[in-house]
């Protein structure tokens, strides 16, 4: 019998309305247990460790995120896989991030929640929850099925580097556009084996030390030089820029001369794409050829959390400038794509 950790953080699927006020709350693991009886026919043993304060995901930090990176350290040699209850809203940012801080992974780590909460009539708490623990607690030839961080919603398992949160209003919360989905519920569990991470043999490692020394600069048309010259300008050692298409940006004389500026002082600028689907290819067009020259780093078709994430990850690492921006273009835990 395989053995499952479950860490509940908080998040809608743990809240119930309050009668009076007609506001969501928390409630402590024991009642979400009362509303899912199925889960003790589900041929596994669950441990449940709960954060001692329950928290709204809104409120998550580099802080708690070492927490939890924490938590699965102690508890990595004792079970077979996690399954981590989390609210929705940043939940694309710490998968993101816990993919980077557990390195060398060997065993599930599934992310899971819901839209309502597992009180409601009409909830999809009870059906993401169960199926996460039926992933996790999937084993083929004496291995896990899914030996990496994930994401599960609305019967689909995401790579969790891989996918953010698009819909506030459907059960369809999450996608991955970049990324094949890798497992599917239905009748059966289609797992896609060739889309999921391999873990290699090499000893479990738990990296906590983040930065959060990062900025952020999304372009847009018109923007000021001086928009421009406070966030680049800003205390931080990295920038990540969200530019148009395929990784341009506008040629101005001032706007190139600041990001050299910028890079000559020892501020790292990843470039990451507006755009959902895609990559980054800079020096394709006349408007990136210069960024290339420059030093930028390119982003590929990393998503927004995990190019934030990762950042954060790599400052923790290294203090050379070149360092990090050479290890942001790396893959290192299927984040992105090298076309």
């Amino acid at each position: 019998m395989t053995k499952i950790l479950i860490i509940y953080t908080g998040g809608t699927i743990g809240m119930m309305t309050d009668p009076k006020t007609k506001v969501l709350k928390p409630i402590n693991f024991e009642q979400i247990m009362d509303n899912v009886p199925e889960l003790e026919r589900l041929n596994c043993q669950i441990e449940v460790r709960s954060f001692d304060h329950i928290i709204d995901s809104s409120n998550m930090n580099p802080e708690i995120w070492s927490e939890l990176a924490g938590i699965i350290e102690k508890y990595y040699d004792r079970v077979d896989g996690f399954v981590v209850l989390h609210g929705s809203d940043t939940m694309a940012f710490t998968s993101s991030a816990l993919s980077f801080m557990l390195e060398n992974l060997a065993k599930p780590v599934i992310f899971t929640g819901s839209q309502l909460p597992i009180s409601a009539i009409r909830t999809d708490a009870k059906e993401n929850l169960m199926t996460a623990i039926e992933i996790t607690s999937s084993i083929k030839d004496g291995r896990a099925q899914v030996p990496e961080v994930g994401i599960y919603f609305d019967y689909k398992l995401f790579r969790g580097n891989r996918a953010f949160k698009y819909n506030s209003s459907k059960f369809e919360a999450f996608r991955s556009p970049n990324y094949p989905v890798l497992v599917e519920s239905g009748v059966h569990l289609k797992f896609s084996e060739n889309y999921i991470r391999k873990p290699i043999d090499a000893p479990f490692k738990v990296h906590k030390n983040l930065s959060n020394d990062v900025a952020v600069l999304k372009l847009y048309p018109g923007i000021s030089a001086k928009v421009v010259r406070t966030i680049l300008e800003a205390d931080v050692r990295a920038i990540v820029m969200e530019t148009f298409g395929a990784g341009n940006t506008t040629t101005d004389a001032w706007f190139i001369d600041m990001l050299k500026n910028a890079i000559d002082g020892g501020k790292v600028i990843l470039d990451i794409s507006q755009c959902k689907v895609g990559t980054v290819e800079l020096g394709r067009y006349e408007t990136s050829k210069q960024l290339k020259d420059m030093g930028v780093a390119n982003g590929y078709d990393m998503t927004y959390e995990a190019a934030i994430t990762k950042t954060m990850h790599v400052l923790g690492l290294e203090n050379d400038p070149h360092k990090v921006a050479r290890m942001l273009e790396q893959d290192l835990r299927g984040e992105l794509t090298w076309y």
